[in-house]
């Protein structure tokens, strides 16, 4: 499992992120503290409190999950 920060702040946001994340070929899964999303469901992205940074924690290899990240780039949270 890997996992890093995103923060979505607008439709736009939420639908480039389902975009990107519904074509893997391995499970991604969107977290806040009360809930846990399939990223590949638009509609209930909408549940999670996005005031604050989102987990995504996706089952895959460290060199998939880069690729990942490289893809949405502007949407991950930096420490």
């Amino acid at each position: 499992m890997q996992e890093f920060w995103i923060r979505l702040g607008s439709v736009k946001d939420v639908q480039d992120f389902v975009d990107n994340a519904a074509t893997r070929p391995y499970p991604v899964v969107v977290r806040d503290s009360h809930n846990k999303i399939s990223a590949d469901s638009f509609m209930e992205l909408f549940c999670l409190d996005f005031t604050q940074p989102l987990r995504v924690v996706a089952n895959c290899s460290y060199e998939q999950v880069q690729d990942l990240i490289r893809d949405l780039d502007r949407l991950v949270v930096r420490d």
